[in-house]
């Protein structure tokens, strides 16, 4: 019989009359919380990267379109610099806005993490813990 790696060897929620041990459960639960911050930790890191490369692609293509029309002498430089600012301060709003983005999502998966582990746990927001 093959291993189906979705399917839990054991229940993952017991209940009050179940025969675990507390070394049971508080191995449930600690492994449940080491995988819900490894899942917090990972969706930040990546999306940190995602946000850095894509600002740093945005800044190089518009470094080197501003060096291809001041090579090719089209516009007037002054022009050319206005521009670039006005570019750049664009870039660094849209950036802002990038950065507030991954922010609340990792808020969100933050708070989808926490509501998780309340459920596992058998925590209701407006009562106090089973046990």
């Amino acid at each position: 019989m093959t291993s189906d790696f979705n399917t839990p060897q054991t229940p993952v929620v017991l209940d009050d009359d179940s025969s675990a041990t507390p070394a049971e459960l508080a191995e449930v639960k600690n492994e449940t919380q080491a995988l819900i911050e490894a899942i917090r930790a990972k969706a930040q890191v990546e999306a940190q990267q995602a946000g850095e490369f894509t600002r740093e692609a945005y800044l190089s293509a518009v470094r080197r379109t501003r060096e291809t029309v001041e090579q090719t002498k089209l516009f007037d430089p002054d022009k050319i610099e206005e521009s670039i600012s006005t570019i750049h301060k664009e870039a660094e709003k849209n950036w802002q806005t990038i950065a507030q983005e991954v922010q609340d999502f990792g808020d969100r998966l933050t708070e989808a993490a926490k509501t998780a582990w309340d459920i596992l746990m058998g925590h209701d927001k407006d009562s106090t813990p089973k046990n």
